[in-house]
């Protein structure tokens, strides 16, 4: 019988889902604010819990164009932010949300996510493909990814240069969204890098509203990426 793994992680019963929410939705523990901490801790390989604690503080920087060290004060610091977004922003919207809520909300809610949404994701997928990167890059066969594959929930489209293939992830954001402070997860970056080792390229994010392209800048990544490619 395999011994049991001890459990170093808090349990924070049912205030969990306020404090994930929170998190996620204002990015306090991007990499950019907490570091890379996945990589971080498979260069340190650590043998006990202390040592990675004690190594996390000792080499750990945020993630980006001017890194900072980041240091205990630092992580307080994010979970008193943590603190004043719920007390100040999320409690009051998700009360005002809760009094305003009916039954036909949340029957129409279930519809449109159902229905709605996903004909409007898949048809903005196509139009992103077909109406704009086909026609940038006429000589790259552009395939839908496999549902059945391991990397079908992170990658939208596979385009195939010659007998290897670069990867697309389809994000629609808003008019006044700012991508430019956009990170992937450690395990979506685990799931780009073994697209990679399979099958050679490497994944690019497409931000669009509606049909169109935001960050024009990856046609030329794209771009780039094809004639690595080809050599």
């Amino acid at each position: 019988m395999a011994p049991l793994i001890k459990r170093y992680s808090k349990e924070f019963g049912k205030k969990e889902k306020v404090l994930n929410y929170t998190c996620q939705t204002y990015q306090l523990s991007r990499p950019n604010k907490v570091g890379t901490v996945m990589a971080l801790i498979r260069e340190c390989q650590p043998k006990s819990f202390e040592e990675w604690e004690q190594w996390y503080f000792e080499n750990a920087k945020t993630d980006g164009k001017n890194p900072t060290k980041i240091t205990q004060e630092s992580l307080v610091e994010l979970g008193e932010r943590l603190h004043v977004k719920i007390k100040e922003i999320v409690i009051p919207e998700w009360t005002e949300a809760f009094n305003q809520l009916t039954l036909q909300d949340c029957i129409d809610y279930i519809v449109n996510l159902t229905i709605n949404r996903t004909y409007d994701g898949f048809i903005r997928e196509k139009s992103v493909i077909e109406d704009n990167l086909a026609k940038e890059f006429p000589n790259v066969r552009f395939e839908q990814s496999d549902p059945e594959l391991d990397h079908a929930g992170d990658i939208d489209y596979l385009g195939w240069v010659a007998d290897r293939a670069f990867g697309i992830q389809i994000k629609p954001v808003t008019a006044n969204a700012n991508f430019g402070n956009y990170s992937a997860s450690e395990r979506m970056k685990a799931s780009f890098n073994a697209f990679s080792d399979k099958y050679g390229g490497n994944v690019f994010i497409v931000f669009s509203i509606d049909d169109k392209i935001k960050n024009h800048v990856v046609i030329g990544q794209i771009s780039e990426e094809i004639k690595r490619l080809l050599q």
